[in-house]
């Protein structure tokens, strides 16, 4: 399906929100977004993905 992940339309195989972090190689702490909506971290296992979707995926940066 393809989604807009981070501004950029990707295809992806994923299927749920946890499904694509992975596929796509994000680890550690992360917050995340679908079509505005934040989705805690309990809750990306259940977070089914629609084509079209946007998601947007923010890591901490160190530093200040």
């Amino acid at each position: 399906m393809k989604i807009v992940l981070n501004g950029e339309t990707r295809e992806v195989a994923a299927s749920t929100l946890s499904d694509l972090l992975a596929e796509c190689g994000f680890s550690g702490r992360v917050a995340t977004a679908v079509n505005e909506d934040f989705i805690p971290a309990v809750l990306r296992d259940h977070q089914v993905l629609q084509d079209g979707d946007r998601i947007e995926v923010v890591a901490p940066m160190q530093g200040g």
